[in-house]
């Protein structure tokens, strides 16, 4: 098996009930040979269902619904399917069943910890706007193993529980808009870890 080398970013961008705006902003201000790997996990299914089809709009990136054993590329957006849980394992994702039958699925959370466990190169995490508070229980892994985290500005999410839930864990390193967040990436794309970014979360504007 050819297995790819891990030497490009991957980015998780996780989002909920009113995110399909946000990645369309993140989107647009992004350029298509950034050289990263960028991963859209909607814990919405009925969201994840279309995404694939709507966002080919803002980017010229191959946009590309995830299948199992699919490796990861960087200057792709992968975007997770309905009623999947996804991890990545050898440089590949794989799909599983979602295992939790009630109440909220936690798909943002496992893949973030997939990734943490299962892939040696760079890492970021990005908590866009939703309900509920996929995503936060995964961060403090993110950073024990040297990924940067980003939370959608609350103030200009729909839905703020997300990147709330996100920020009260004391583990987000910046909090900024979706256009701010992709300049972010563009920094981090060329200078990861490097030096200190902007304004990182609990410093005054």
């Amino acid at each position: 098996m050819n297995i790819l080398p891990k030497d490009f970013p991957v980015v998780c961008v996780g989002g909920s009930a009113g995110a399909s705006s946000a990645y369309s902003q993140l989107l647009k201000h992004l350029r298509p040979d950034l050289g990263v790997a960028i991963v859209i996990v909607n814990h919405i299914t009925r969201t994840s269902a279309t995404l694939h089809k709507i966002l080919p709009r803002f980017t010229k990136m191959p946009v590309t619904l995830i299948t199992d054993g699919l490796p990861l590329q960087p200057n792709h957006l992968f975007i997770i399917p309905a009623n999947r849980e996804l991890h990545v394992l050898n440089g590949e994702f794989r799909l599983t069943p979602i295992s939790k039958p009630k109440g909220w699925p936690d798909v943002v959370t496992l893949f973030l910890c997939s990734l943490a466990q299962n892939w040696g190169g760079k890492l970021v995490a990005v908590i866009f706007s939703g309900r509920d508070s996929d995503g936060a229980e995964a961060l403090k892994t993110i950073k024990e193993v040297g990924g940067i985290t980003i939370a959608q500005m609350p103030a200009t999410a729909e839905w703020s529980d997300m990147p709330e839930s996100a920020i009260k864990t004391g583990h987000i390193d910046f909090i900024l808009s979706a256009e701010d967040i992709a300049q972010k990436i563009v920094e981090i794309a060329h200078a990861f870890p490097g030096q200190e970014w902007g304004r990182r979360a609990g410093e005054d504007e």
